[in-house]
């Protein structure tokens, strides 16, 4: 059986997404989902960035709305 993505086969990522909805339950696992996406979003985003001008100095944003109770 050939590896599909690396190492991981679709029996492993099978066991593992089993694996995952036991520990956090079927509630959890929509915003584990949705967090993660956002964040390989913000890594592309970033690095897309970094490719186009190397010498800018790096974009911040202002998410102090966020933080506030």
């Amino acid at each position: 059986m050939e590896p599909v993505f690396g190492f991981v086969t679709p029996t492993v990522a099978i066991v593992l997404l089993v694996i995952a909805l036991v520990i956090f339950g079927p509630g959890k696992l929509p915003e584990l989902g949705k967090a993660l996406g956002r964040g390989i979003n913000e890594f592309k985003n970033a690095s897309e960035d970094k490719k186009e001008d190397p010498k800018a100095e790096p974009k911040l944003e202002n998410k102090s709305d966020e933080t506030k109770p």
